[in-house]
């Protein structure tokens, strides 16, 4: 193993949980995240010799991560798939904190994908600053959209 794959390999390590939450914000389904955690790390791959550190290697993470999910989800919107399921969690837990985690993440999945990053982010304790570089958005415009999307949420029924 050559001196870059060691890097990215540490990288990956220490970044994993927050890919998988990213993944984790696009889909419900166990193989759908792994698959989206494996294009992720195709991408950082692909795209990790070109980082230049100019950047702080979360942020770089999160956008990477962000923009492919966002692709993946939107291409997947267009080709109608029918999933093939058991109808049965036996790992389910049915307590009240997971019904409310549940119903929340069925909520924020509702969301344009662009507001489920930024509602991600803010989940992981970024500040406006760190979700606006990267998103894209300055720090007041995260403070807007976040305001919004916390009405929209409350306006929604649990369906």
């Amino acid at each position: 193993m050559n001196a870059l794959e060691k890097e990215f390999a540490q990288i990956v390590k220490e970044q994993k949980s927050n890919i998988y939450t990213v993944c984790y914000m696009f889909s419900q389904d166990a193989d759908e995240v792994n698959d989206l955690f494996q294009e992720v790390l195709i991408h950082l791959w692909k795209g990790f010799d070109d980082f230049q550190h100019r950047s702080d290697v979360k942020t770089w993470i999160y956008r990477v991560a962000l923009n492919t999910c966002i692709s993946l989800d939107r291409k997947k919107r267009r080709r109608a798939e029918v999933p093939l399921t058991m109808d049965i969690n036996l790992f389910e837990d049915r307590d009240e904190d997971t019904r409310q985690v549940d119903m929340l993440h069925k909520r924020i999945s509702r969301l344009q994908p662009f507001d489920r990053a930024i509602v991600l982010l803010w989940l992981e304790n970024l500040s406006y600053e760190e979700i606006g570089q990267i998103v894209g958005i300055t720090a007041k415009n995260v403070s807007v959209r976040l305001f919004r999307i916390r009405e929209q949420l409350k306006q929604m029924s649990n369906l």
